[in-house]
């Protein structure tokens, strides 16, 4: 199988953290539950990973690191705790529904939302940023890149702005870590929310958020935390603060190994790798008669290609180069549904070819070569 699914998830991972995991899995306690040997080794190893993921994110303290199991519970988390009835949030076109969602919810307990509209090619105007500022505007929330069309905001330009009018930023990197240089000191970035299992090349069940000092963020869940006991409110340290419950040791610390990993790489040698196979993929399928690519491939983007096949419908497209071809691929809606409308595929979806650093050019030609195929 050729899989180009890694924007939904990386498929092979590096040997270390399959390794990482395994041996935790046999070795590992529950952080902060005891003195025993096993305990102090599992809080030690997610102490290490506070650390690291600090350093590589660009945070100012490893105890504002805190871990959730995905991105989507960390943008919950950081919407839900930080906007309030009355306040004012903008965000954009580009956004994925575990940014959507929240704010819709929140729309309906009296907090103001202005979606920046995307173009036909999936790209906000910048200047409207400004004209989209209001008094009670609190906080921009958006995407790095977009899981449907590959396209990148420029964050260091939305970190500026929200810095010069005093705005919270919340930044969704589920599409930028670990291939991109993602600082949240240096561009602004108020709460950088994180998946581990996508271009981080870590376990499912990990993710996180990397909380600026100065950040206070209201809890989403209260409960266990092996400190305070008899306290009746949620600690209000962090990273207890936001992390009831057992954490996932084991998914830890096989993230804390793939960021050894990306470290080792580095994310400038994985961004162009994956840019290199997807930029030879597109310059073969977007000249093909009856296929339609959506984005923009005049700047820095995700190394998304998403695309259809003249009127047939993304979902049979999928299916044919799943099993006639062999290649894995994602078709629908992908959960963008503001995207959808701007790029007029509601109706008909679209097909996502998704590039990782474990793929290789042979296989970014075979899928093009397949696109052909069924094109033609």
């Amino acid at each position: 199988m050729i899989y180009l699914d890694n924007a939904a998830t990386s498929l092979r991972r590096p040997e270390s953290v399959v390794r990482a995991v395994s041996g935790a899995l046999c070795s590992l306690g529950n952080v902060g539950r005891g003195a025993s040997e096993s305990a102090l080794s599992a809080a030690r190893v997610v102490y290490a990973a506070r650390e690291k993921l600090c350093a590589f994110f660009g945070g100012a303290d490893p105890s504002r690191v805190c871990f959730t199991q995905n991105s989507t519970e960390a943008l919950n988390i950081a919407i839900f705790g930080l906007l309030r009835p009355g306040d004012h949030v903008i965000s954009t076109d580009l956004e994925h529904n575990s940014v959507l969602r929240p704010l819709y919810r929140l729309e309906k307990e009296g907090v103001e939302t202005t979606f920046l509209r995307a173009d036909t090619r999936g790209c906000i105007d910048y200047a409207d940023l400004p004209r989209a500022l209001r008094p009670n505007t609190r906080a921009i929330v958006c995407t790095h890149a977009s899981n449907l069309t590959g396209n990148a905001l420029d964050v260091s330009r939305i970190g500026a702005f929200a810095r010069e009018h005093g705005l919270l930023f919340i930044l969704d990197a589920s599409q930028t870590a670990g291939s991109f240089a993602v600082d949240a000191q240096r561009d602004g970035i108020s709460v950088l929310c994180f998946t581990g299992h996508k271009g981080m090349m870590g376990p499912q069940g990990t993710g996180g958020l990397v909380v600026a000092p100065g950040v206070d963020i209201r809890p989403l869940k209260t409960g266990g935390t092996g400190v305070q006991s008899y306290r009746r409110e949620q600690p209000e340290e962090y990273p207890t603060r936001l992390e009831s419950g057992t954490l996932n040791g084991h998914g830890i610390a096989g993230l804390s190994a793939a960021v050894d990993f990306l470290r080792e790489i580095t994310p400038a040698a994985i961004h162009a790798h994956e840019t290199a196979l997807m930029s030879a993929f597109y310059n073969k399928v977007s000249v093909l008669p009856g296929v339609t690519v959506y984005g923009d491939f005049a700047h820095e983007r995700a190394p998304i290609v998403t695309l259809n096949i003249g009127d047939m419908d993304s979902g049979e497209a999928a299916e044919i180069l799943s099993d006639e071809y062999g290649i894995a691929v994602r078709s629908g809606a992908h959960c963008a549904p503001r995207m959808h409308e701007a790029l007029g595929t509601v109706a008909q979806g679209a097909v996502r070819f998704s590039f990782g650093w474990f793929n290789t050019m042979e296989e970014a030609e075979t899928a093009a070569d397949a696109v052909r195929d069924i094109a033609l």
